[in-house]
């Protein structure tokens, strides 16, 4: 299993913050970055791990939340430029 990225886009900040504890409750990924659009009226969360842990985790997540994502989806083996766009985006906050 490779690396892969998870990724849901919900309305508000507190769904977003129980769509995270769902998502690292269910399997074995972790926050890569996430995003507020439009002043925290809309999130997006990108989570990392194996491929079938983040595949179970956003299903699970997208199923639970406390609001419904607006979008959500999975990318296995990212290409490269994929994954130095997510690095960039989660260097913004260290």
């Amino acid at each position: 299993m490779g690396k892969s990225y998870g990724f849901i886009e919900i309305p508000g900040v507190v769904a977003a913050v129980n769509a995270l504890d769902i998502m690292l409750k269910t399997a074995d990924v972790e926050l890569a970055t996430w995003e507020r659009k439009l002043g925290g009226r809309l999130v997006t969360l990108v989570i990392q791990g194996d491929v079938s842990a983040v595949t179970e985790a956003v299903e699970v997540a997208q199923g639970k939340a406390i609001k419904k994502p607006v979008s959500y989806g999975v990318i296995a083996n990212p290409h490269e430029e994929i994954v130095r766009l997510i690095e960039k985006s989660a260097s913004r906050f260290k």
